[in-house]
């Protein structure tokens, strides 16, 4: 994990660098740079293969130089490949394996790699600098042009200097949390979209893109139930197999979830019961899932660490937070990761993680509920908001105001997509969705309701919070995270599965219990999940109160031209008095307040 920044822009070394010392923190092993062509290339190391100073970057080979940010799990069955075609190598790691792979296939190299990554590659023949980003953005990329003059980064502060915040992204952020891809919170700057290549043509100072992988349209299995499971199964332990390759010391995030327990027992069973696993707890037991992972340890076998932390330990992390993510980001559980990858960062570099397992097998609380109201919209969007008006759902509290506003959507497409962008009438004067318009291909791939709803979670959500949280966080402290359940390979197999055999009689990720019962009985695991949570309703009346009150003035209220501030001062009041719990809408605010401080 590294990373990557590249420019044409005339820089002196001593600018190069000061740009590099933005992302040191992706790779504290090796800062490397080249100027050459008048190009400026520049590269932070984390060393996870080959640690052999052989394999640093920016790496050249003939007419070709490379800066890459990620893992390229197939590397090996790659280079034999080429090894085949004649082709011959000096290093042991993947890098090496990406250039030579593209200078035989040039971009019909990319559809063959199974990893995470994102790299920019200067093919000084064609005078063009061709780029790639993993087909779910895991691995970020930022990058600007300008008629031929442009920048490229793994992240966006680099590039930040004199350029526009963007309304619209502000806006956007507002509704989900996050700032989506193509979009940054920056007008000049933007996000390379998952799945998306790149070439800038320096001679002629165009830029063309093009787009190798896509979610296609489900064509179900007809599999039986026991031999997709078997399948499943199968791929599973292929990807986490692959996922074990690392020269330094490596474990796995072990939560009281099912999907990082199913990864972690694979894991351990692939390394003869050698793994490390790692968990934190709290001292607030709503939040502790540590006990539980403990459990699910001793079961597996693995070596187990586990570190129960205070509120407090959350709280010192909070400057590191807000400086961290680099755009506006307000998925409050960053923090509790950043707490993991701090205290795991002391055993291992590299973790596997079982993120991904939720979007592709229906876990979230959101499926549950979509498939509960899903019914509604069988009834003519005529009556439904009629009744929306005539029926006093307020009688019935938040229950009766959420059934109200489910009425007035015009079809489970438009629900679909409030379930992302549910904020937005309480946080913005004015909602336009027309954004959404980039993602609108959830609607026409599937037939199953629920099936279109994992779909915009994998396309918008994934990429954009879960990836993100992830990405920042493990790289705040060197580490690397790997996540089997990320594998596109199972991305696409699930798609395929009826979704019977992930939502069952209100039953979640079916398949994948059925699946971690022949590790872990499954009256172990079968519990409520609690989540990675923060107990932020109480910090925000309490630790973190005057800095809010201090930070949502009039001034900076006054100046989100979208932002419906008299709601704001009104969930102030509210939620201070202890009145309702407000925090969620508060704490979007409060990070943008903070954004806007730290830029």
């Amino acid at each position: 994990m590294c990373g990557i920044y590249l420019t044409n822009l005339p820089l002196k070394e001593e600018k190069l660098k000061i740009k590099l010392d933005g992302i040191s923190h992706r790779g504290p092993d090796f800062t490397g740079t080249l100027q050459q062509d008048n190009l400026s290339f520049g590269h932070t190391r984390l060393s996870i293969l080959d640690l052999d100073s052989r394999s640093n970057q920016p790496m050249i080979h003939e007419d070709y130089v490379l800066v890459f940010n990620g893992e390229i799990y197939n590397y090996k069955t790659i280079k034999k490949e080429l090894q085949e075609l004649g082709e011959t190598f000096s290093t042991q790691g993947d890098s090496e394996v990406l250039l030579i792979g593209y200078k035989r296939w040039g971009k019909a190299l990319v559809p063959k790699l199974n990893g995470m990554f994102s790299f920019s590659i200067y093919d000084k023949k064609k005078n063009e600098v061709f780029s790639a980003r993993d087909r779910l953005g895991v691995k970020p990329f930022y990058y600007s042009w300008d008629k031929g003059t442009f920048e490229i980064c793994s992240q966006i502060k680099p590039l930040a200097e004199n350029k526009t915040i963007d309304q619209e992204a502000i806006e956007i952020y507002l509704q989900t949390a996050y700032v989506p891809s193509p979009w940054s919170i920056y007008k000049e700057v933007r996000k390379l979209k998952p799945g998306f290549l790149m070439t800038m043509k320096l001679d002629t100072q165009e830029i063309d893109f093009e787009q190798y992988w896509e979610l296609k349209p489900v064509v179900k299995s007809k599999l039986p139930y026991e031999e997709a499971k078997e399948e499943l199964h199968e791929l599973l332990k292929d990807a986490v197999k692959i996922r074990l390759q690392s020269d330094v010391p490596f474990g796995s995030f072990l939560s009281g979830g099912i999907d990082s327990a199913l990864v972690s027992a694979i894991a351990n069973k692939s390394e003869n019961e050698n793994l490390k696993t790692f968990t934190i707890g709290f001292d607030n037991p709503e939040y502790d899932e540590s006990t539980l992972a403990e459990t699910f340890s001793k079961i597996i076998g693995s070596s187990h660490q586990k570190t129960i932390c205070s509120a407090k330990d959350l709280i010192d992390l909070l400057p590191t937070f807000f400086i961290t993510y680099g755009e506006p980001f307000a998925d409050s559980s960053a923090i509790p990761s950043l707490l993991l990858n701090k205290t795991t960062k002391q055993l291992v570099t590299v973790a596997l993680s079982g993120d991904g397992g939720d979007e592709s097998f229906l876990g979230y609380n959101h499926f549950e509920w979509a498939n509960k109201v899903s019914f509604f919209f069988k009834i003519p969007y005529v009556i439904r908001k009629t009744l929306g008006v005539l029926v006093p759902f307020k009688w019935l509290g938040k229950r009766g105001m959420g059934i109200k506003s489910i009425l007035h959507y015009k079809n489970f497409d438009n629900f679909i997509e409030g379930i992302f962008t549910g904020f937005s009438s309480a946080l913005l004067t004015k909602k336009s969705n027309s954004w959404l318009d980039e993602f609108k291909l959830f609607k026409s791939l599937s037939d199953q309701s629920l099936q279109r709803v994992a779909d915009l979670n994998i396309k918008l959500w994934l990429e954009n919070d879960s990836n993100v949280k992830v990405d920042r966080a493990s790289m705040a402290f060197g580490v690397e995270v790997r996540s089997p359940f990320l594998d596109y390979r199972v991305i696409e197999f699930a798609r395929t599965l009826p979704v019977s055999y992930r939502y069952h009689n209100g039953k979640r990720k079916r398949i994948l219990r059925d699946i971690l019962n022949e590790y872990i009985p499954e009256k172990v695991f079968d519990v409520p999940k609690k989540g990675f949570a923060i107990p932020l309703a109480e910090w925000m009346r309490n630790e973190l109160k005057e800095d809010i009150i201090d930070h949502l003035n009039d001034d900076f209220l006054n100046s989100l031209e979208c932002l419906n501030t008299k709601n704001i001062k009104k969930y102030m009041h509210l939620h201070f008095e202890n009145k309702g719990d407000y925090s969620s809408y508060l704490w979007r605010i409060f990070v943008l307040s903070k954004w806007f401080k730290n830029k």
